[in-house]
């Protein structure tokens, strides 16, 4: 069993379909929990300098575009606009962004799960490539169909993980310097580390007769 570790070097992160329209839509997940895991993929491809590819539908789609939170993070990077298939790898100009990254493996989250997710990275298996499903930064309209995808596609030989789980294999260490300030700040998305933060800054100022 290939247990290679996902590097910046031969991973690419790829986004589908966080559209604002679907926000009203899904149930497996929270929304705010949804768009934290969509910023903390997209913090990560550019704060760690990974082949980034972002799709959503129609250019003047009537659902809206993409979350604006993940539009922030992303700048300027380009937007894939495809027509109504589900399989994003059924758009050209998707599939040779995909093949310019010039990875093997692919980091895939978006919506939904039962949906478009499902169909792009059965596809993506079938092409050859591997394939990470970031389980918290994607969504499905009911908690069973949500749940139902996810098994189908580990069944499949998708990899399943978290966006902090991600990140952590991407940093590998906090002595890495280099990328310290990258892993904190896609740290910081998480409430359980914020908090965490704050109370050891509180023992701190203690500490140090502060108050």
């Amino acid at each position: 069993m290939e247990l290679e570790t996902r590097t910046p070097a031969n991973s690419a992160v790829v986004l589908v379909d966080y559209v604002t329209g679907y926000a009203n839509l899904i149930r497996s997940q929270p929304l705010s929990e949804n768009i934290t895991g969509a910023v903390a993929l997209a913090r990560m491809a550019v704060g760690y300098k990974m082949p980034l590819v972002v799709s959503i539908g129609p250019e003047q789609d009537p659902r809206g575009g993409l979350y604006p939170e993940v539009s922030r993070e992303i700048g300027d990077h380009p937007i894939i606009h495809r027509g109504g298939t589900f399989d994003a790898f059924g758009h050209p100009e998707f599939e040779r962004a995909i093949e310019a990254t010039g990875v093997k493996h692919l980091i895939l989250g978006g919506l939904a799960t039962e949906g478009c997710i499902q169909s792009t990275a059965l596809s993506a298996l079938r092409k050859g490539y591997g394939v990470s499903i970031v389980a918290d930064a994607v969504a499905g309209l009911t908690q069973v169909a949500h749940d139902t995808a996810i098994t189908r596609l580990v069944s499949a030989g998708v990899t399943p993980l978290t966006w902090l789980a991600l990140a952590s294999e991407l940093q590998v260490s906090y002595d890495n310097v280099e990328t310290v300030d990258v892993f904190l700040a896609v740290q910081a998305l998480s409430s359980s580390f914020t908090m965490n933060a704050a109370t050891m800054e509180n023992v701190s100022r203690i500490s140090r007769g502060e108050r």
